[in-house]
């Protein structure tokens, strides 16, 4: 019975309409929704609602993010008229040194080391969300945790994309008895409609409702959670030490003008935010409106807007790939990256008949050791959810715990993570360091990219961001560029067809119109790679006019998310 009425919710939340006046949530699960616009309802702000929908999150849609992850948030007051970046990404333990990765001198291959507690971060999810509820939330903390305890207790029905995740993992889920007992029990992976229960995760969730944060990061938890993590095969480094000592960051967004707007976004350890300000400042000597889908020659103008993207994407990518770490351990020209004059040079680079072959640039620099830039590696996983509330705060929000499933490993109930594969496994290249080294208490670089756009009158007009690991960047500006140069709702923008730059490869996303366009974009010299995109992009437009105010909202169609709007 619990099962056929979760269903039926999930039918109805996923038919919701976008569009309303007052407030709305975007989130990746239809529950997480559920239950961050039932925050919105008993009072609470964006926040409270945020925190609420990243507990569900956890339950629904534990492959992607949860209690053993990260997150960055980005947080528009609107009473005070203040942008905050709250950074709870994850750390490298103490005992973590530049050869974490290396066996006999070579860098290990990407599941080698991202399985078992070898590439576990500490967790700072909880933390951050906890020190940003001190600040902006209103509601009571352990309020925000009811739903996810009792979705988790009673059971959420596995999505049809769920299940073929657990399918396609079940092989390294069975190695770890703990995930083996929830997501193959009796031997078998959950099926599509089957109920995924998960009662210690209930627990943990009701010991941090309880105590907050400190339950996981103190005490018998996180005992726990370190055994795990140092447990055979491939032990990790972590200790209850690392736990104890993690702390959250307040940190200033970056942010940078587009036309007629101001995009904000995630100042490192985020590769995010720069990345996606430098890419849309090179598009923006570009008349993208022309280029907009649905002419009479749109093929045409489809190959050039593909190349456009691709190529900001990619001379944005090489700058990323040298400069971009933590910046409390590594001296990063965040600066000089985004100098009007550098970008301007930087923009000369793009040539419109023609794919470069994309080089780091020379920003105003600051100082440091002269660097090597990072060989491309896989990033992967990530959830993202943007809420607005009555009152005109804003949230967009990053969460992950990288690969699907990541670590593979489960301690109370949550999925550990296996950020520290976001460090460069080669420390450096011709004896120069590489920027995202592995580093005690270091931040991994990340390519999440919350991101919130502003008018000319400091006012929110876009809260969005992605999961999709490296390609979050190329997905967040093609969906900037469908809002802001196309007036693309963003239904349109996040359902079209995906095309982006990753790293120095143009991406085109599989069995779409975009990949029909690789013959010409390979003549035109750039490699291509075409392949399935599950890029999970949610995004809020609010359009002000002489009736008030509009909120538009689109969930990606790829994932099993929703949008909840009154």
């Amino acid at each position: 019975m619990i099962r056929l009425v979760l269903l039926a919710l999930l039918a109805l939340l996923a038919a919701a309409p976008a569009r309303a006046q007052r407030q709305m949530v975007a989130a990746a699960h239809p529950l997480a929704a559920e239950a961050g616009m039932a925050m919105l309802r008993a009072g609470g702000t964006a926040l409270d609602a945020a925190i609420a929908a990243q507990a569900m999150l956890a339950v629904a849609e534990p492959q992607a993010s949860g209690l053993g992850g990260g997150a960055l948030l980005l947080h528009w007051d609107a009473g005070r008229r203040h942008l905050s970046a709250w950074d709870g990404r994850e750390t490298a333990p103490a005992a973590a040194g530049p050869d974490l990765f290396l066996r006999d001198g070579r860098p290990m291959g990407f599941h080698e080391a991202a399985l078992g507690g070898r590439a576990v971060g500490v967790p700072g999810a909880m933390r951050m969300l906890e020190a940003a509820h001190r600040a902006l939330g209103r509601l009571p903390w352990p309020q925000l945790f009811a739903p996810a305890i009792a979705a988790a207790e009673a059971g959420v029905p596995v999505s049809p994309r769920l299940a073929g995740l657990i399918a396609a993992e079940a092989g390294r889920l069975e190695r770890d008895p703990a995930a083996r007992a929830v997501f193959l029990p009796e031997g078998r992976p959950l099926a599509e409609g089957a109920a995924l229960r998960n009662p210690d995760l209930a627990a943990t969730l009701r010991a941090v409702a309880d105590a907050g944060a400190d339950a996981l990061h103190r005490g018998p938890i996180a005992e726990d959670i370190a055994a795990a993590v140092q447990a055979e095969p491939n032990p990790g480094l972590m200790t209850v030490a690392d736990l104890e000592g993690y702390a959250p960051r307040e940190r200033s967004p970056v942010c940078g003008p587009y036309r007629i707007w101001t995009i904000c976004g995630f100042p490192p350890p985020s590769s995010g935010g720069v990345t996606v300000l430098q890419a849309m400042t090179i598009l923006a000597h570009q008349d993208m409106a022309s280029l907009a889908p649905g002419r009479a020659d749109s093929p045409i103008r489809a190959l050039d807007a593909a190349h456009l993207l691709g190529e900001a994407g990619r001379i944005a990518f090489a700058d990323r790939n040298l400069y971009l770490a933590d910046a409390d351990q590594v001296p990063v020209p965040l600066r000089g990256l985004l100098d009007p004059a550098y970008l301007l040079l930087r923009a000369q680079l793009l040539d419109r008949d023609r794919a470069g072959l994309p080089k780091p640039g020379n920003p105003p620099w600051g100082g440091g050791a002269p660097l090597a830039s990072q060989p491309p590696q896989p990033e992967h996983g990530t959830s993202h959810l943007s809420i607005l509330d009555a009152a005109g705060n804003a949230v967009a929000m990053t969460t992950t715990i990288e690969d699907v499933f990541g670590a593979r490993r489960m301690a109370r109930g949550m999925l550990l993570n296996n950020e520290l594969t976001d460090f460069s496994f080669l420390p450096e290249q011709d004896g120069r360091p590489v920027a995202n080294r592995v580093g005690p208490g270091k931040r991994p670089r990340s390519s999440m990219s919350p991101t919130i756009v502003f008018d000319r009158a400091g006012e929110p007009v876009a809260v969005l961001g992605s999961a999709g690991g490296t390609r979050i960047i190329g997905h967040v500006v093609q969906a900037l560029v469908a809002m802001l140069d196309w007036d693309m709702a963003p239904q349109e923008a996040v359902a079209l067809p995906r095309i982006g730059a990753a790293n120095a490869t143009l991406e085109l996303e599989a069995e779409t119109a975009a990949a029909e366009l690789a013959p010409a974009l390979q003549a035109r010299g750039f490699p291509i790679a075409i392949r399935s995109m599950t890029s999970g992009l949610h995004a809020i437009r609010i359009r002000r006019g002489a009736a008030g105010v509009t909120l538009e909202g689109g969930a990606d169609p790829r994932r099993d998310g929703a949008v909840l709007a009154e």
